[in-house]
């Protein structure tokens, strides 16, 4: 174990598989973080998968599966009765409310206009997109970040760099630092 800091994956985190896949695996011992999410969250993320990305069914309920399986203690339960006490967006109270359950004090989230820091600061919980909170690890961690990197483009038989440019997409200052530092 390396780290023990708590962080919420919002489901448009764990739908996009990239950004995802660095964050679980930077997850795993010796891990930098440990995610969160809740039976909302990864239903969410199964009908973005399903609906909006055209994954196939069995695709979908195996990523949920796999990732349950690979995170047992991940699950956060037991926070609806702070629905009704949050001030951020209705459609993502479910999210902070299982953040505060959990005792996430950071939200990762592509959303971030669902949760302004006058909703989040009384729970001590802010949010973060992503890049911003990679970007953080990477000048913490410099050699473990680029070494799952490296782990992800052997798995895809690519090239670091291919899967720094494929990041870009979603995270093009993350994705450009890492391109600057490798030459």
């Amino acid at each position: 174990m390396k780290a023990d800091y708590r962080i919420f994956l919002d489901a448009c985190v764990l739908a996009n598989f990239g950004v995802c896949d660095l964050l679980l695996r930077l997850s795993e011992r010796p891990r930098l973080i440990v995610p969160h999410w809740s039976a909302e969250v990864m239903a969410e993320t199964r009908r973005t998968h399903v609906d909006k990305l055209g994954w196939p069914v069995e695709l979908a309920d195996s990523f949920q599966t796999q990732t349950r399986v690979a995170f047992p203690d991940a699950e956060v339960v037991g926070y609806e009765g702070l629905l009704t006490s949050l001030g951020n967006d209705p459609k993502d109270r479910h999210v902070l409310a299982a953040a505060i359950r959990g005792n996430c004090p950071l939200i990762l989230t592509f959303n971030l206009k669902h949760f302004p820091a006058e909703a989040l600061a009384p729970w001590n919980i802010c949010a973060s997109h992503p890049q911003d909170y990679l970007l953080i690890l990477y000048e913490m961690e410099r050699q473990q970040v680029t070494a799952v990197l490296g782990e992800i483009a052997g798995k895809r038989k690519i090239e670091v760099q291919d899967v720094l440019i494929r990041l870009g997409k979603t995270l093009p200052a993350f994705a450009q630092r890492l391109l600057d530092d490798l030459g």
